[in-house]
């Protein structure tokens, strides 16, 4: 089958249209074929090999984690699905390549595809959601009433997470590029701050939680504006000690050394900091799923390129100008 591999970890490297043997398919499997796509950030991060120490793949593998197709195939011990349903997943680590034509997925890591979407619109969400709904429901425990802080909230998580914390009965603050105002608005933001002109930290205090995805002076920043018992949730790092029990040794010197600054500031503030690395889950997904299906949840859409495209659609998320989630149509070509 055709597949885009990552042949060398290298900053900017092409990725090679190959082909690569089909797929077989474990006992707790499913084969999907892949109807549908998506491109994160993470994907350029893996084959720059920015996370080599973390997640220890040996070139050549696939690139992609989110996809949305058909079930072709189960294992013997499969009983949550059955061929021929419409299924969409965030695979796990060490089990990716959606940037192929099919791929054996953990029955764990499916969810139906919800009815009301196109594969396309299914495909943009699972890696987002989770990274959302782990953030926002399973570390924030967001309520009713909270103040929550989401940056980047046109981005592809961010746009999830307004949507979410509103759905959850949160004041939901803000950052985005004026011209992207009404559009955060649309999704449910209360305040929005524009971040070429103004510091948010000078705006807002006494926030519950904060989901912060930028870098390290705006988690300086974020630690500002959050009450004492609050909580700052980071997908983009530094990592905490919870993550580095996970690595082990050596890296957990590391990850302590790189951490200290954030664990001194928030500790002073009594504030709870927590990293996160999203995990596939099925069953979370399956409650997006139900939002989704409910129209609370709208997924967002910037563009859509075909199989062939994809290193111009990875070039395309690398520009920073997404407005949203890009996505590839792999029956388009």
């Amino acid at each position: 089958m055709k597949a885009y591999t990552v042949n060398q970890y290298k900053k900017n490297e092409k990725l090679a249209l190959s082909e690569v043997p089909s797929p077989t398919v474990g006992e707790k499997q499913v084969l999907v074929e892949i109807y549908s796509s998506a491109i994160n950030l993470l994907d350029s991060k893996i084959r720059d090999g920015e996370f080599k120490l973390i997640l220890k793949y040996k070139p050549s593998f696939i690139l992609g984690h989110d996809l949305a197709g058909v079930v072709r195939q189960v294992g013997s011990k499969v009983t949550k699905f059955k061929v021929g349903d419409e299924v969409f997943s965030r695979v796990r680590d060490y089990h990716q390549g959606t940037f192929a034509e099919s791929i054996a997925v953990r029955e764990d890591d499916l969810a139906l595809k919800p009815k009301n979407i196109s594969m396309n619109e299914a495909a943009s969400v699972p890696l987002v959601g989770l990274t959302a709904w782990q953030a926002l429901v399973e570390i924030g425990q967001l309520r009713p009433g909270q103040k929550v802080f989401i940056q980047a909230g046109s981005g592809g998580v961010g746009s999830i997470a307004i949507q979410l914390a509103k759905h959850l009965g949160a004041y939901v603050a803000t950052t985005t590029s004026s011209k992207n105002f009404e559009f955060v608005k649309s999704l449910g933001a209360d305040e929005v701050i524009d971040y070429k002109t103004q510091e948010f930290d000078k705006i807002l205090s006494n926030y519950d939680l904060v989901l912060h995805s930028q870098d390290s002076q705006n988690l300086e920043k974020s630690v500002r504006i959050i009450r004492s018992g609050g909580k700052l949730v980071s997908i983009s790092g530094p990592p905490d000690s919870r993550f580095a029990k996970k690595l082990g040794f050596p890296l957990t010197a590391v990850v302590w050394f790189l951490s200290r600054k954030v664990r001194k500031a928030t500790a002073l503030k009594n504030i709870q900091y927590s990293f996160l690395f999203m995990r596939a889950d099925g069953h979370q997904l399956g409650k997006l799923a139900e939002l989704i299906e409910g129209g609370i949840i709208k997924p967002i859409i910037d563009r859509k390129f075909s199989f062939r495209q994809i290193p111009e659609a990875m070039s395309y998320v690398e520009s920073g100008r997404a407005v949203g989630k890009v996505v590839i149509d792999h029956k388009a070509d």
